[in-house]
């Protein structure tokens, strides 16, 4: 009997025991992140940690939403060593796209590394929120990801999504809200970007991520 199975959404698995979640290995019997691997049935599967990742974070909390599905083209800000990054690349496969932007050169390398296993991600040395400085080097994109700790988390994000999202893409946010700003509630300031978002754009998800990440919380659109 096989141990793992399909979860409700696009490229997601579990385990019918637990509450483990996995992505199809892309690069059998490589693990990056000295991830658990598991076999079941010739396939291999990769276990996606929600304390390492906001977006296993979001759907161990219960979103449904993600968007994120086979050859679709993905835009990371705040790529940082590549950890999530890596299970999306195994979520778009072989002919999907992931360009990965980042403005850290040490952690950009470390992503270049990965990139010569995985030849669907892109490392791009860039500051997110200066969009026009890396618009020659991508593509209009299918799904924006971002996970940047800065105070005007909320600009850039706009601003890449105004500028590479398709119509009818996903743009998933993960606010850090103790870089926005320490004193206030947490809770405060994620319905504070909620509406704000709300204003221009249509929020289909809404998730606060403790226990697996504290002071976080994933706002998912959809770029009508």
């Amino acid at each position: 009997m096989s141990r793992i199975t399909e979860h409700k959404l696009f490229e997601i698995f579990k385990e019918k025991r637990g509450r483990r979640i996995f992505t199809k290995n892309l690069v059998r019997g490589r693990a990056p992140f000295a991830e658990r691997l598991v076999r079941d049935k010739g396939t291999e599967y990769r276990e996606f940690d929600p304390t390492r990742s906001k977006l296993a974070a979001s759907i161990m909390k219960g979103s449904l939403n993600i968007g994120i599905k086979q050859n679709d083209v993905v835009l990371y800000l705040g790529v940082a060593h590549g950890y999530t990054a890596s299970y999306i690349s195994d979520m778009i496969g072989e002919n999907g796209l992931l360009f990965g932007i980042d403005p850290a050169t040490r952690v950009v390398r470390d992503l270049v590394f990965l990139s010569n296993d995985r030849k669907n991600i892109v490392p791009i040395l860039a500051n997110a929120n200066k969009p026009n400085t890396y618009s020659n080097r991508i593509c209009q994109a299918d799904i924006i990801i971002q996970d940047v700790s800065q105070k005007n988390q909320l600009e850039i994000f706009r601003k890449n999504v105004n500028t590479f999202l398709k119509k009818g893409g996903y743009g998933l946010l993960a606010i850090k809200a103790r870089s926005i700003d320490m004193s206030r509630n947490p809770k405060e300031i994620f319905i504070e970007f909620r509406k704000q978002l709300e204003r221009e754009y249509t929020v289909i998800d809404y998730r606060i991520l403790d226990p697996f990440e504290k002071d976080h919380c994933m706002i998912i659109i959809k770029n009508q």
